[in-house]
């Protein structure tokens, strides 16, 4: 044998598999801010795209309500005195026109400042909330929260906030199967239960009540969007996709 120094081969390196599926990115929930003052405009808008929506700004209330009625937004900042029209004007205009991309959106009031008696006001008018400026990062990102969860979310069922309601597992896990048994029949009978407004309003009144002991956080707020809308207008078909959607995803959390 050849006096030769035998180098042995350097370990390969593990190949990299990639995932035969990778999760898709939720996508970036898209907000119009409608505010005429270009310094609370442009906190709002740079705070929201911190926290991954897509923000656009409108100074102008009628500008505003154009751009919801043609266009399809998750959530509205609407800020209650601006020209044109305040965020009272705009809000009621789009619930009322069952055209309106927007209809249907979470909407939130903004103000500089609040006479007694006008939060409550504007949440009857069907606000889901009232954000007072100057505000924090933090207040805009609760009014993020407010939108639905995507039915790809894992917080679609809330343990820790059901067993805080029932107190125990066994009594969640019991009351979850009977939620289960709901959404099933609800889904089936959806399309039709809607066409009937007091049959419709009794159910969700129920449901919501059920969600809230479940910890199903996402349908609790789908249904309680539906209850605002229903005394108004009925229910648009935005609105009930986005319900039946979730419905879907709380009944395959619960398997």
């Amino acid at each position: 044998m050849n006096d030769m120094e035998f180098v042995m081969p350097s370990r390969l390196a593990d190949p990299v598999c990639e995932p035969a599926n990778p999760p898709r990115p939720l996508p970036r929930p898209r907000v119009l801010v409608a505010d005429d003052d270009p310094g609370s405009c442009r906190f709002l808008c740079d705070g929201l795209a911190s926290m991954g929506a897509d923000a656009e700004a409108c100074m102008d209330g009628q500008a505003a309500l154009a751009r919801a009625t043609a266009e399809s937004y998750d959530l509205l900042l609407l800020d209650c005195r601006m020209p044109g029209a305040g965020a009272l004007q705009i809000l009621q205009t789009l619930r009322d026109d069952v055209q309106a991309r927007s209809a249907d959106s979470i909407a939130v009031a903004t103000s500089a400042e609040l006479a007694p008696g006008d939060r409550q006001s504007l949440l009857d008018a069907g606000f889901s909330e009232v954000l007072l400026k100057p505000c924090g990062l933090s207040q805009l990102r609760q009014m993020l929260a407010l939108m639905p969860m995507d039915e790809r979310s894992a917080s679609v069922l809330d343990d820790q906030a059901a067993l805080n309601t029932t107190g125990d597992a066994t009594t969640m896990h019991a009351l979850r199967l009977l939620l289960r048994d709901e959404l099933v029949l609800l889904s089936r009978e959806l399309d039709t239960l809607s066409l009937d407004r007091d049959s419709f309003s009794d159910r969700l009144h129920r449901l919501r009540s059920s969600c809230g002991f479940c910890g199903a956080s996402a349908l609790s707020r789908q249904t309680m969007l539906l209850q605002q809308q229903l005394p108004r207008r009925g229910v648009g078909a935005p609105a009930l996709t986005r319900f039946r959607r979730t419905l879907l995803a709380t009944l395959q959390a619960l398997g």
